[in-house]
């Protein structure tokens, strides 16, 4: 029987679960899921109760169950079911993985297990203690400039856009206590339990990232219980590396990443190995810092 909340195609086999932000929308993963539906793949970015934005907000052990339900749901047709989140969807994902390791692959994008960005207020270990007075249900955390952008065009866009609505292609206007409380749990899960991840795990972050530092992408790359891990640094996106300059980086860097997976567990398969572009870059950059250095 078809399950009605995403599409069946009969001539696929991989698919992949895109989680979005904390408190936000399917928008944020509208180029990756395009950009992977045009590759082959089979993408489903559902909206999650408590978690997403306009439903509410419930435990993060219903958010790991919610998101659960729709990688069962994805494995019950497709032979290959990958993960891909994106920022406290990426520590989300992580969560599933946990769960189930059956999971092909994941891609962690900006994942977010410690809020200790260069952009991150001063007073941020306050919400820990707002949660448990009065002010919990009256204070909310308004999201400022630049808003997860290093591109000042789609950063002035996503400005006026806050002005008018309580959500954008890049995220809520605001995020409740309540909802950084459970993300606040959710990391702190995801963090004692890296090594009971064996999916192939692919990270990628910006080194200027102004919600979650370098940092976290570093504590996933160490501590992760995968056999087969890549990361990629970019340097020309802030923390919405969705959307930002280096998008069709991070697309094309997801689905080559896939593949890869995929062909690695075929039967007798010698895959070929994908350099990633972006980090060749990166290399390149650190070795002429080094010469210059010495």
């Amino acid at each position: 029987m078809k399950n009605p909340l995403f599409p069946v195609r009969e001539t696929a086999d991989h698919a992949v679960l895109l989680l979005h932000g904390l408190s936000s929308s399917p928008l944020e993963l509208r180029f990756i899921a395009r950009y992977l539906t045009e590759e082959g793949f089979v993408t489903h970015t559902p909206k999650l109760a408590g978690y997403s934005a306009g439903t509410g907000h419930t435990p993060m052990e219903q958010w790991i169950s919610a998101a659960v339900a729709e990688f069962d749901a994805l494995c019950a047709h497709y032979r290959h079911v990958s993960i891909c989140g994106l920022s406290m969807g990426a520590t989300l994902a992580a969560s599933v993985a946990q769960e189930r390791p059956a999971a092909r692959a994941i891609l962690l994008l900006s994942v977010t297990l410690n809020y200790d960005g260069w952009a991150m207020p001063w007073y941020r270990f306050l919400l820990l203690w707002l949660y448990y007075t009065p002010m919990r249900s009256r204070f909310r955390y308004r999201e400022k400039e630049p808003f997860g952008l290093r591109n000042e065009a789609l950063r002035s866009k996503i400005a006026r856009a806050m002005e008018k609505n309580d959500i954008s292609e890049v995220g809520p206007a605001f995020i409740t206590v309540a909802a950084v409380h459970e993300a606040r749990r959710l990391a702190g899960r995801v963090r004692k339990s890296l090594q009971e991840i064996k999916s192939d795990c692919l990270v990628i972050h910006a080194i200027d990232d102004e919600t979650s530092s370098p940092h976290n992408a570093r504590l996933v790359e160490a501590n992760v219980g995968a056999s087969f891990v890549r990361t990629i640094w970019l340097d020309d996106s802030y923390h919405m590396i969705s959307s930002d300059n280096e998008r069709e980086v991070v697309a094309r860097e997801c689905a080559l990443f896939l593949r890869e997976s995929a062909a690695a567990f075929a039967p007798d398969a010698q895959p070929t190995p994908v350099v990633s572009r972006a980090l060749a870059r990166r290399l390149r950059q650190l070795a002429s810092v080094a010469r210059k250095a010495q």
